[in-house]
């Protein structure tokens, strides 16, 4: 049995809706976030050829337009500088934590309808970045929730690469805050990492699955948060 290898993709940048969770925003990549894309394809063609991955020409990605615009334009370039042929399958399962019925309102929108609704309580000051918190509307998760749906997904697809003798190496695109999480939930990442670390734009995070030692983080670096940074994702 060989290791296998899943990267991690967090989305480009995108035009997002200013002071409102990313969660479901449908919004398309910025001009600098199609480039970063672009970029993304080239980095990941040199990784594989400098590591000999056999890349799987299936590209798992979210729902979400920035998702899809990243993966597609990664998929493209990484195609025309190797010749291989990869395909885009979306998947509801890397979406980011879904806030439900607040889907795409702001801080301030959510915050007020809490306060006005009496049979909800306040949330946490910290409501938006703790991990275990769930807001109190149909179709909300919590940051963990996503997590563990994320890696559940990673953990089904790295499986079934064992049966495929042309790939130990699978791209996945999604989300920054989902991906931490997961990666929690694999054992790569500490609880306490998870606010200290982001991750970096279109820029990928390899993790290693062994079976005899299980996961790892492989390579590519993480975003390291500045005190008192805002999360975006």
């Amino acid at each position: 049995m060989t290791d296998r290898f899943a990267i991690l993709v967090r989305h480009a940048d995108y035009l997002q809706k200013p002071e409102t969770p990313s969660a479901l925003q449908p919004y398309a990549l910025s001009g600098q976030g199609r480039e970063q894309a672009r970029e993304a394809g080239a980095e990941l063609s040199a990784l594989a050829a400098d590591h000999g991955w056999q890349v799987s020409p299936e590209v798992f990605c979210s729902r979400q337009q920035r998702a899809w615009q990243t993966a597609t334009l990664l998929a493209q370039v990484f195609s025309e500088k190797t010749g291989a042929r990869l395909r885009v399958t979306e998947d509801a399962a890397l979406a980011e934590r879904s806030v439900g019925a607040f889907a795409n309102m702001t801080v301030a929108e959510i915050e007020q309808v809490l306060a006005e609704d009496p049979r909800l309580a306040s949330p946490p000051q910290d409501w938006k970045a703790n991990s275990h918190y769930t807001l109190p509307v149909e179709g909300a998760e919590s940051l963990m929730d996503a997590g563990r749906r994320v890696a559940t997904f990673l953990r089904d697809r790295i499986s079934s690469l064992a049966s495929d003798p042309g790939a130990n190496t699978q791209v996945y695109v999604g989300h920054g805050a989902a991906f931490r999480h997961a990666a929690h939930d694999l054992g790569v990442l500490g609880f306490d990492d998870i606010r200290k670390l982001s991750m970096h734009h279109a820029r990928p995070v390899v993790l290693k699955f062994s079976p005899v030692t299980g996961w790892s983080h492989f390579g590519g670096a993480w975003k390291e948060r500045r005190p008192l940074e805002t999360a975006l994702d």
